[in-house]
């Protein structure tokens, strides 16, 4: 790491009462430069812990806990209360975890603490938030993804829901949609001095930055809202399809015209195919001929010369690879994405060194520093802007929004969901590949672009990118997701507009990244998965060869939440320092961070250690039949405690006081006998009964809900966790997020609606560009603005 290289976060100080899985919030935040103490506090902190252990390391909390100090204080000896006391005082952030109504909790006593110090953010993590009716229920990975909705979208239909590759991975996606709260909140207490307490519910965390069900939605969706898509296995296959080749299997995309013209060309112009009916996307995803035909061409060929031909010809591919394959690619390697960390004496592995790049360097929290200089305590900045006290932290801010498909417009989304002034830019020629046309809307581009103004303008005239740099002077945030070189090329990349605005925060995010051999091809998430060895694990074990990940379009919306999580900590360093900087993401990474443990744990495996921690759950664990069609329950055991309250529910004596089955290794030999008696119970039972029954004893269960159930399930209604709009251009109310962070201070978002391409643009002209009427409409006649056309409604 280069010496001139200044780390966004630094400075800023924050206590971690977390452990288990949610300890990923302070990796984030020390990776970018915060001083993260791991704070053990004699009563308060738990000790949870999942995943590969080997000897006493737990390697998913050793690796979230790389770089960050850690410390041990007992609180109720004089010695212990005044030093605890010491570090909350100059703490900026406390990240806690008791359980709500726990002992813990009191003992905490977080309310105390906010009013002894009101400019303390405290980020307080539960399983189900703490301001409803359903605060003691409990979640684990399986539960997580049923009450999501992504097990109904998961696995073939008839079998039971698939659960994906990934002990942690809600855990890790929940904890990028912390940071964001996290960073949001902070950056406004800068010119506010209020802190806040942020009520962080890892369930809607895991539903909104995994795979949302009424959020932005894949181009391969085909219109079809992501609410309505079930395990229809048939028509999933065919979204992006795996086809056999000599040495494995390949993925190949042919979402746009070019990409089927490209294929037709490198197939040799089968006349078959020529009639122009197969330039409609829903006519190549549906045909069985044409698939059967692009099979039969891959079959003699091998994963590398398809993958180097369909980039030839323009045709995403991406040959499915194995983890270790993944971990060894040519891309991997030449980036330096993996380092290796001792976590005790000869227990050595590899783990990523950092999701982020931040000005041409990888931020990593390498050592936590002895001495850290405090990080900035006003927003000299910021606090020139206009602020309405409307609850929305980062009003005042304008970012330029030039991100096209999910990731670009969720990252431009969340922004303008906590008060940011949005403005797409958009070019007639090159639309966002997710509108339905110039001058429709549907559910999906309602959801990723509301709370957004647009302006079309044509890049590629000198005219359009004098217009765009004049914006740039005024704007904090500009957003790329395009492909390398591509921001370049309009002259919208940060070495350009740094000129502009040496202010300016830039931030990009790409399939691999904007370096190494790969950084040229075109990736969509599909494609990413095959090449980060994501999808091969995603898969039956009785049928490796069966690929079930095709309708999530992970890790889209995560890499988005890294990218606001990048926008802010940089936004942080320009109140401190009054420059801006640059923040690249590459999507592949994001995903291979989420299986950093298993990945460590396969090498030491490898290297002869042994695996010292049982199975993640006792049995049972998994998905139930339940009374119903297609009707799923997930229940996991953890503990003997846990055995006790679900032979309860059960009301099954004998399997209480079965001595073969009192301890962890015991059930697990019997699991046979253990899942037939919990089916016998839940099949008699709806989803929802069963879960209720179970988390009332205290036993993590939970029905697996098709995406369309989760606005009518009470407790995401109690969390304002949707609303439906009547968009102006919609035949009927679209069913959209609502809250992205709950907290003392945090209002829902505004009410601001998509728009059509260019349906601001006059206005932002006139008031943002100080255009007179003529000028404008010169502009427009010569095409170098553009504005909406008259709507339709579909």
């Amino acid at each position: 790491m280069g010496s001139s290289y200044d780390p966004p976060l630094a400075g800023i100080r924050i206590l971690d009462l977390s452990s288990g899985p949610m300890t990923a919030v302070g990796r984030l935040l020390a990776d970018l430069g915060a001083h993260v103490t791991a704070v053990e506090l004699a009563g308060v902190t738990g000790n949870v812990e999942v995943g590969p252990r080997f000897g006493p390391v737990a390697l998913a909390t050793a690796i979230n806990r790389l770089g960050v100090a850690p410390l041990g204080i007992d609180a109720s000896t004089p010695a212990g209360r005044q030093r605890w006391d010491g570090l909350v005082d100059a703490a900026d952030i406390l990240i806690e975890d008791t359980r709500p109504g726990s002992a813990a909790e009191r003992l905490l006593g977080v309310d105390e603490i906010r009013a002894a110090h009101p400019g303390l953010i405290v980020l307080s993590l539960s399983d189900f938030g703490r301001d409803n009716d359903f605060s003691g229920w409990q979640s684990t990975t399986p539960v997580l993804h049923a009450l999501t909705s992504e097990l109904s979208r998961s696995g073939m239909p008839g079998r039971e829901p698939l659960v994906p590759p990934g002990e942690q991975l809600p855990y890790h996606v929940a904890a990028a949609q912390a940071a964001v709260a996290v960073l949001s909140v902070l950056l406004d207490r800068l010119r506010t001095g209020a802190g806040d307490r942020i009520d962080f519910a890892i369930v809607e965390g895991a539903m909104q930055a995994l795979d949302p069900p009424f959020g932005t939605m894949g181009t391969a969706s085909a219109g079809v809202p992501v609410a309505q898509q079930n395990r229809n296995w048939a028509a999933e296959r065919l979204r992006y399809p795996i086809t056999a080749c000599r040495d494995g299997y390949i993925r190949i995309c042919l979402l746009a015209k070019r990409q089927w013209h490209g294929m037709f060309e490198w197939m040799g112009r089968p006349e078959e195919f020529a009639d122009p009916r197969f330039e409609g996307l829903r006519e190549r995803l549906t045909s069985a001929s044409l698939w059967s035909a692009i099979g039969a061409f891959c079959a003699d060929k091998t994963r590398a010369d398809l993958e180097q031909n369909g980039q030839k010809h323009g045709v995403p591919t991406a040959a499915v690879l194995s983890m270790t394959e993944a971990l060894t690619a040519e891309q991997v390697t030449a980036r330096g994405f993996f380092g290796h960390a001792e976590f005790s004496p000869g227990l050595v592995a590899p783990v990523p060194r950092g999701v982020v790049e931040v000005d041409g360097q990888r931020a990593y929290a390498v050592t936590a520093p002895v001495h850290a200089e405090r990080g900035p305590t006003s927003a000299p900045i910021l606090a020139q802007r206009r602020r309405t006290d409307q609850g929305l932290p980062l009003e005042g801010l304008r970012v330029l929004d030039l991100g096209v498909i999910v990731v670009g417009a969720d990252t431009g989304r969340l922004f303008g969901d906590l008060g940011a002034d949005v403005i797409k830019i958009e070019n007639a020629a090159f639309p966002d590949g997710m509108r339905p046309g110039r001058n429709l809307m549907n559910a999906s581009f309602a959801g990723g672009h509301r709370n957004k103004r647009a302006i079309g303008i044509d890049l590629r005239s000198a005219e359009g990118r004098t217009l765009a740099h004049r914006l740039v002077e005024e704007a904090d945030v500009v957003l790329t997701n395009f492909k390398p070189g591509v921001a370049a090329g309009l002259a919208m990349d940060h070495d350009t507009l740094m000129s502009v605005n040496p202010g300016i925060v830039v931030v990009d995010s790409s399939a691999f990244g904007p370096t190494g051999p790969w950084a040229q091809r075109l990736g969509y998430g599909p494609l990413v998965r095959a090449a980060a060895g994501f999808t091969k694990q995603w898969v039956y074990p009785s049928d490796p060869d069966e690929f079930c990940d095709t309708v999530t379009v992970y890790p889209d919306h995560v890499s988005a939440r890294i990218g606001v999580v990048a926008a802010l900590s940089l936004l942080v360093r320009r109140e401190r320092t009054g420059q801006g900087g640059a923040a690249s993401i590459a999507q592949s990474e994001v995903m291979l961070s989420h299986l950093a443990a298993e990945i460590a744990g396969e090498a030491l495996a490898r290297d002869g250690h042994e695996r010292s921690d049982a199975a993640a759950y006792d049995a049972p664990w998994g998905l139930f039949r339940a009374d119903g069609e297609d009707a799923w329950l997930a229940v996991t055991v953890r503990d003997d405690d846990d055995w006790r309250a679900l032979c309860g529910v059960l009301e099954r004596p004998d399997l209480a006081g079965d001595p073969e089955l009192a301890t962890k290794a015991g059930r697990d030999r019997y699991r046979t006998r253990i899942d037939q008696a919990v089916s016998e119970w839940t099949c008699r039972r709806s989803p929802a009964d069963g879960m209720i029954l179970l988390q009332a004893a205290g036993v993590p269960a939970g029905a697996v809900m098709q995406a369309a159930d989760l606005p009518q399930w009470e407790y995401y209604a109690q969390r304002r966790a949707f609303r439906e709009e009547l968009h102006p251009h919609g035949k009927e109310p679209y069913v959209l997020e609502n809250a992205q962070l709950h907290s003392e201070r945090i209002a829902d978002p505004p009410l601001g609606q998509a728009p059509l391409l260019g349906e601001q643009t006059v206005e932002i002209a006139t008031t943002l560009l100080g255009l007179d009427d003529a000028a404008v409409a010169g502009l427009l006649e010569r095409g170098v603005l553009q504005t909406a056309p008259e709507a339709r409604r579909v």
